[in-house]
């Protein structure tokens, strides 16, 4: 990057490194560690729907891809719409199979990628929760069903925690956030920038 970026504020893109996904696994272990979450065994990656058969030829090949895994006893890999006309591609397994989940996601966004459609992939998560309670952490609301998502963002090729608080509205739990930041800061590589971390609210496998 040269001078006059720099004075100018421009970087350059970041290019996509998709071998982070597979430090999902330890930054697990350490994040039941330190706030108690645990993996659902579910996880989704989120691309810009596209219109033409190569498209939908991509997303099925891929499915199948997965699908035809032997060791997958879930249910079949499933392509969802949300409400601001994203896809997501979403895989179960079993709590215990992150490795292998991470592997799904892996294999969604390189897929995707190899295809051409690279440009349309937005981010990955993994989905974890807090099975506890409440009684470990006396006088609050917030142990025990609580939900929490570590987002990797394609194009920024980083990652960061998002929270949704239960109940109705869409509301977030920042504090849960910051604390799962300073956690993983070892593990993963974490987006310094707070603005781009965008509430996925309603994403499959969360």
């Amino acid at each position: 990057m040269g001078l006059l970026d720099i004075l100018l504020g421009r970087t350059k893109p970041v290019v996509p490194d998709l071998d982070q996904l597979f430090a999902l696994p330890s930054a697990a272990v350490t994040l039941e560690a330190a706030a108690g979450f645990t993996p659902t065994g579910q996880g989704a990656v989120c691309f810009a729907t596209v219109e033409g058969s190569a498209f939908e030829q991509t997303h099925r090949e891929v499915q199948a891809l997965l699908d035809a895994d032997t060791e997958r006893t879930g249910p079949p890999v499933r392509l969802v719409r949300d409400d601001y006309g994203y896809s997501w591609l979403l895989s179960q397994r079993t709590p215990d199979q992150l490795p292998l989940l991470v592997n799904d996601l892996h294999a969604v966004n390189s897929a995707m990628e190899v295809n051409g459609f690279g440009p349309q992939l937005l981010c990955s998560l993994a989905g974890f929760e807090d099975r506890r309670d409440g009684t470990e952490e006396a006088g609050t609301e917030q142990a025990g069903g609580r939900r929490l998502a570590l987002v990797y963002l394609y194009k920024r090729g980083s990652f960061y925690p998002f929270a949704p608080l239960p109940g109705p509205g869409q509301r977030r739990d920042g504090a849960l956030e910051l604390q799962v930041q300073a956690a993983l800061t070892g593990d993963l590589r974490i987006e310094q920038d707070l603005g781009r971390w965008f509430p996925v609210w309603g994403a499959p496998g969360l």
